[in-house]
């Protein structure tokens, strides 16, 4: 998305992929940092929580979430981290007429982009919001940081919280693959439930259809990442 918005601007600069071992995340982020020419770092998994410890400065986003999918070289040379997933799910959502303010939202998944999209939630006003995870420490380290700001809207769920929910949001890794379990069984939610997923490919997960062949009103993942765009460009200064 942002190789365009370089040419749009007439920029001597490319974004490229960079793939970065877990065993060796430190090595390619300082190596990255410590080239002249590289301005900035959009991150991905599994890497979002762990690239936090290259930046000399975190958002409050970032705080919040416990992760990072965006760092800067700021002009007093240090590296400013901010997480935009969060922000972008919940643009994404209200651009759709799925405002998730005043509603009771169910959360599966406390990783990287699923603690970035509990903050947002949070602060865009959801009624409620019951975070679910296969390992409950990631949970409790997500509800230490949310509880201060959110207080009792925001537990630990469990999977029966789907029923009584809104809106529902898989931010885990399922649905990658077509042969992938279901994070959770559509057919428990009541009817009008918003299913979101944040997976961009395949665009149409076996979430997402088995969610809509009940009538059940979904949400793609490309929504997050579109609504990103903007926030990018203010970050890294693009106009």
């Amino acid at each position: 998305m942002l190789n365009p918005v370089f040419a749009e601007l007439g920029l001597d600069a490319v974004l490229v992929p960079v793939h970065a071992p877990v065993a060796h995340l430190g090595e390619v982020v300082r190596g990255l940092q410590r080239a002249a020419n590289v301005d900035g770092l959009l991150v991905t998994v599994p890497h979002k929580a762990a690239v936090c410890d290259y930046a000399d400065v975190l958002s409050p986003a970032v705080r919040l979430a416990g992760s990072a999918n965006a760092l800067r070289r700021g002009a007093d040379g240090r590296w400013y981290a901010d997480n935009f997933d969060g922000a972008g799910f919940v643009a994404g959502l209200v651009a759709a007429g799925h405002s998730p303010a005043g509603r009771r939202v169910t959360l599966l998944g406390a990783g990287g982009a699923g603690g970035a999209i509990a903050a947002a939630l949070v602060t865009a006003g959801v009624a409620g919001l019951d975070v679910v995870d296969l390992d409950p420490s990631r949970v409790q380290a997500l509800l230490s940081r949310l509880t201060p700001h959110a207080g009792d809207r925001v537990r630990a769920g469990t999977a029966a919280a789907v029923r009584t929910s809104d809106l529902v949001v898989n931010a885990t890794p399922l649905g990658l693959r077509d042969s992938d379990p279901l994070p959770f069984d559509p057919a428990d939610l009541s009817p009008g439930t918003v299913v979101a997923d944040i997976i961009m490919t395949p665009r149409e997960t076996r979430l997402l259809r088995t969610a809509s062949s009940l009538g059940l009103p979904t949400h793609y993942g490309a929504h997050m990442l579109t609504q990103q765009l903007r926030l990018y460009r203010e970050f890294f200064d693009l106009g």
